[in-house]
């Protein structure tokens, strides 16, 4: 996303569900909301700004996760914070100095000035496994809907970020999953 010119908000209407953890920097305690649940919560990962963030991340899906570690993108200490939407979803963030930044605060507990480092994406691919049965599929062209987490910070376009959002529609899950890193505070 380095120099992106376009200053356009993604704004879609929203239904609010959320997911929270808070952990330190070596380890991870998560509590997983029923999907009936629709009182926010926030979920925080702490780290130094020289530290890279170690995250499982449960993605969308049938018991899927995502153990991510990537280092942080501010010059300053930063905290991860896991947002969850139930789609359809609304999100306030726009282009700014080659980053995804929230410029407004949001019911799933992100604030202004966080930025959107991963969001979940749905692709089509491949079975995915090790089985006779994701083999023969692989061999048959079986193709299906494959859900990953997208790297908002290495995107090449705005478009792109727009587009992995988008990806998560009702016809596929049933909530978005965002990353967001924001500064810790000074207080």
């Amino acid at each position: 996303m380095k120099g992106l010119a376009s200053a356009t908000t993604l704004g879609l209407v929203l239904s609010t569900h959320v997911f929270a953890f808070t952990s330190q920097p070596a380890s991870l305690l998560q509590r997983t909301p029923t999907a009936s649940s629709s009182s926010p919560s926030s979920s925080i990962l702490h780290a130094s700004n020289t530290e890279p963030f170690t995250v499982t991340v449960n993605l969308p899906g049938d018991g899927l996760q995502a153990n991510m570690k990537f280092p942080p993108i501010l010059d300053v200490p930063s905290e991860i914070v896991e947002v969850r939407y139930a789609v359809p979803f609304g999100l306030d963030v726009a282009p700014k100095e080659g980053l995804a930044v929230c410029t407004k605060d949001g019911a799933g507990g992100e604030k202004v000035g966080d930025v959107l480092r991963y969001t979940s994406q749905w692709t089509l691919g491949l079975p995915r496994g090790d089985g006779v049965i994701t083999t023969a599929m692989s061999f048959a062209g079986g193709i299906g809907w494959q859900v990953s987490m997208f790297d908002v910070a290495r995107a090449t376009s705005w478009e792109a970020v727009v587009e992995a959002l988008v990806t998560n529609e009702k016809s596929r899950t049933d909530e978005v999953v965002l990353l967001f890193e924001r500064p810790l505070s000074t207080e």
